[in-house]
């Protein structure tokens, strides 16, 4: 089934699927997808593309014990989530794909994922699905055992994106999760944006009877709020990954691709609510079970540490990560190495041999 063919998927509304408001083109929609892709990437390569203001983890303090009474020799940073054990809290987050040079820095962040037992987000899967590439999936090849979760924007599920579209990329990527990520601000930005974003709640639950793995809402760079996230868990979400204000902010990276809309990225620069702030909303709001990922501006060690300590289970860097992909596998070790010695240090003088202990017990 073709990317843009009418079907009987449930996730597709009684006749037509909606459209969107893009102008027609002659370029291909792999081709036009694809140089976005390499524009965004490009971009965040070469320009200051973060918030103006922080995501609220300076403001933070982390309990000092003067005699930790533990062995640093024995803290531990394994981590269970959605049902496997993580080597530590971490997770790559999604941010390259879809262009040549994103699939070079993909396989090479797969290869450390599996080396370093975390998982990856995979770029989005977007271009894979329009063009029907097996390219896309060559990655599970170079890194036959590494934890790779796929990634998609919701919106493209009013977009012709079906369950067996997503099916087809869980099962060739052999994907142990979803990503699902929202970015309204964005895509209104954005001069090709999408900008339906009505009755994916609805959407969600249709997903959620077709897929088998877990399913994980993100947000990129805007925060994600109570509201949205509960009504999202009672759809089916497994996971939230609250991606706050405060690292790269989309919405500022849209306006720079198309000079007549940069008024607008600057404009929307602080949008948003802050990592800090999301992540505390969230714990309090949605209770101590409900998965929580922190990213949005988490650049090392400490920032991980005080992410957990506020009730994140797991913390995602994108960012970060893609700047030591670019310098090789030994600077993405050597940076691996520093984080999770850092987090180690932070437990540490906090008297923490572990994640759960690490918590700040509300």
């Amino acid at each position: 089934m073709s990317f843009f063919e009418k079907n009987n998927d449930p996730l597709s509304p009684a006749g037509t699927l909606p459209k969107s408001d893009h102008k027609p083109t002659d370029q291909k929609p792999d081709q036009k997808t694809s140089e976005r892709k390499q524009e965004h990437l490009d971009i965040c390569k070469k320009e200051n593309v973060q918030s103006l203001s922080s995501t609220g983890f300076d403001d933070i303090q982390l309990p000092h014990f003067a005699i930790p009474d533990i062995d640093f020799s024995e803290i531990s940073l394994r981590t269970q989530f959605l049902g496997n054990e993580f080597s530590a809290p971490l997770l790559i987050s999604s941010m390259t794909g879809g262009s040549a040079e994103g699939e070079k820095i993909n396989q090479t962040l797969a290869r450390f994922a599996e080396r370093s037992n975390i998982p990856m987000g995979v770029g989005s899967s977007r271009v894979a699905i329009e063009n029907r590439d097996p390219k896309f999936f060559e990655i599970r090849k170079i890194a036959p055992r590494a934890q790779l979760w796929a990634n998609i924007g919701i919106v493209q599920l009013n977009y012709g994106v079906s369950g067996d579209d997503l099916k087809w990329v869980i099962e060739n990527l052999e994907a142990s999760a979803l990503i699902l990520h929202t970015n309204p601000l964005q895509e209104a930005i954005q001069k090709e944006g999408d900008r339906n974003f009505s009755e994916l709640f609805q959407k969600i639950e249709s997903l959620k009877k077709v897929i088998q793995v877990p399913l994980v809402l993100k947000e990129t760079g805007c925060g994600l709020d109570a509201s949205t996230a509960k009504r999202a868990m009672d759809a089916g979400i497994d996971a939230l990954d609250v991606a706050g204000r405060g690292g790269s902010h989309w919405g500022y990276i849209e306006g720079l691709r198309a000079p007549n809309r940069k008024a607008l990225g600057e404009m929307f620069r602080d949008w948003g609510t802050s990592t800090v702030e999301s992540l505390v909303t969230l714990r309090e709001e949605l209770g101590p079970h409900v998965p929580l990922i922190a990213s949005g501006g988490i650049r090392n060690g400490l920032d991980i540490a005080k992410s957990l300590f506020l009730g994140a289970d797991f913390a995602g860097m994108a960012l970060e990560f893609l700047k030591q992909a670019s310098l090789g596998d030994t600077a993405l070790d050597e940076f691996f190495e520093l984080q999770c010695e850092a987090l180690r240090i932070a437990m540490f003088c906090s008297s923490a041999l572990n994640i759960a202990e690490l918590k700040y017990d509300v």
